[in-house]
């Protein structure tokens, strides 16, 4: 334990009482909402019998046809499969609320009206009432890049164009040694998880024929926008238009997920709140 967590800790019996009494009331309060809060499609049709299938050391791939992601996704879930699925899906709720926090925090410079416009746009809302995790990929964008790109690549209609910018970016500071230093890691474990589990990503096919309600996707229309916005985030070495970007190049991808436009614009409030305001607005006629 580090030195600066010791520090964190209670000093006095008082202090470790009140951390006890928080702890045994968010415990009661998740066994409470899970009693109330509706079932979450994508928590109890994929994930949550995903990581079921790892306990039992089967593969999550077969276990949950649905699952398309890289399997260390499911690694820090793999402690909600001891518990029932609808505590499980209140926890991913809380971790989906406090990473989403954590991005925007960072990526609006501290401002707190940021944040709370992103916590309440409907993208977040629908995301989490899903039960997805698009937090996770959405998380890889404020982490340096080599360990970002473990999650960007879970979602490549997320994380696609922030991945091809640290690629230009690695070329541009040091050629192949720092291509190979940024994205040796991931290639890495790419390679582990096909000796596994086999080509895993050719599965990525199926989502082609998953039925057109569920896809949001404006492609192939969309292409030359998320095109532009690559190039001018290559050109202006500015990340934020990479983040735009992915959702505009995929052929699939549901309605929730293009919350990463709004990831874009969190350093600029006003817009932000023009987009979420619209939002609510296009979601309450249609």
């Amino acid at each position: 334990m580090s030195a600066a967590l010791i520090a964190q800790l209670p000093r006095t019996r008082a202090g470790w009482l009140a951390l006890f009494g928080l702890a045994t009331t968010l415990i009661v309060l998740i066994v409470v909402a899970a009693d109330r809060l509706p079932p979450g499609v994508d928590w109890d049709d994929t994930f949550y019998p995903a990581i079921r299938a790892v306990w039992a050391g089967t593969s999550p791939y077969t276990a949950a046809p649905s699952f398309f992601m890289a399997p260390w996704a499911l690694l820090p879930m793999l402690p909600l499969a001891l518990v029932p699925a609808s505590i499980g899906r209140v926890v991913m709720v809380i971790v989906g609320l406090g990473i989403y926090a954590f991005v925007a925090h960072r990526l609006s410079g501290g401002r707190r009206i940021s944040v709370v416009l992103f916590l309440l746009s409907p993208l977040v809302i629908d995301g989490l009432y899903n039960g997805n995790v698009d937090y996770l990929p959405i998380l890889g964008f404020v982490l340096p890049p080599q360990i970002g790109l473990f999650l960007v690549v879970l979602k490549p209609h997320i994380g696609l164009g922030i991945a091809v910018f640290w690629l230009v970016e690695a070329w541009r500071v040091g050629r192949v040694r720092e291509v190979l230093r940024v994205f040796g890691p991931v290639a890495i474990g790419f390679a582990l998880s096909f000796a596994v589990f086999g080509l895993w990503p050719l599965r990525f096919s199926q989502l082609l024929g998953v039925s057109a309600a569920w896809n949001s996707s404006l492609w192939p229309m969309s292409l030359p926008v998320g095109l532009a916005l690559l190039a001018a985030a290559i050109r202006g070495r500015n990340p934020r238009p990479a983040m735009a970007a992915a959702p505009c190049l995929s052929p699939y991808l549901v309605m929730h997920s293009w919350v990463t436009g709004l990831v874009a614009i969190l350093d600029r409030p006003y817009e932000l709140a023009a987009a979420v305001i619209g939002l609510w607005i296009f979601g309450i006629l249609t």
